[in-house]
């Protein structure tokens, strides 16, 4: 006699391939946390070390200590960052501490925008918004590559086009 399995094998075909960020849009936050906060540093160093004592310009310790802390938190963001092109909708999941993931499908996409600010430019990075009917529901996907952004702009559009022809 044959035993049959009652156990269902896992659907791996169903499973989103996740893509994550580029490593440019970490650079570029950590390189604007260190600026900022080295400026800082020197400002609360500087001061009341000048107009109060030298023992007040240890309060220099705080930014630093603050540097170091958002230095690690903006790689755990940075690695949270990921979304998946399905079938009939696009994934985008971000979060460490509250992982927040958001399904746009994409018949409801109305505008797909690529943008690019001076800061992201001079780092090579773009990022992509997309615009639903929804209010609540506009996504974003920041630090991307602009042939990536753009590749994916065009075809989300595309999809987008085709699904909204079907309603």
């Amino acid at each position: 006699m044959e035993k049959r399995s009652t156990e269902a094998a896992p659907d791996t075909a169903a499973e989103p391939v996740w893509t994550g960020l580029p490593p440019g849009l970490l650079r570029m936050r950590r390189l604007l946390l260190v600026v900022w906060l080295g400026l800082l540093t020197i400002a609360v160093a500087l001061l009341p070390g000048l107009l109060a004592g030298p023992v007040w310009a240890l309060f220099a310790l705080l930014p630093l200590a603050l540097t170091a802390w958002g230095w690690r938190m903006l790689g755990r963001n940075w690695r949270s960052w990921r979304y998946a092109e399905r079938a009939d909708d696009l994934l985008i999941s971000r979060g460490v501490l509250f992982r927040e993931e958001t399904v746009v499908p994409y018949g409801r996409m109305q505008l797909v925008e690529v943008t690019s600010g001076p800061v992201e430019r001079h780092f090579g990075l773009a990022s992509v918004q997309l615009h639903t009917a929804a209010a609540a529901t506009d996504a974003r996907i920041p630090g991307l590559d602009p042939a990536e952004a753009e590749r994916l702009r065009d075809r989300l559009t595309e999809l987008g086009e085709a699904r909204s022809a079907g309603l």
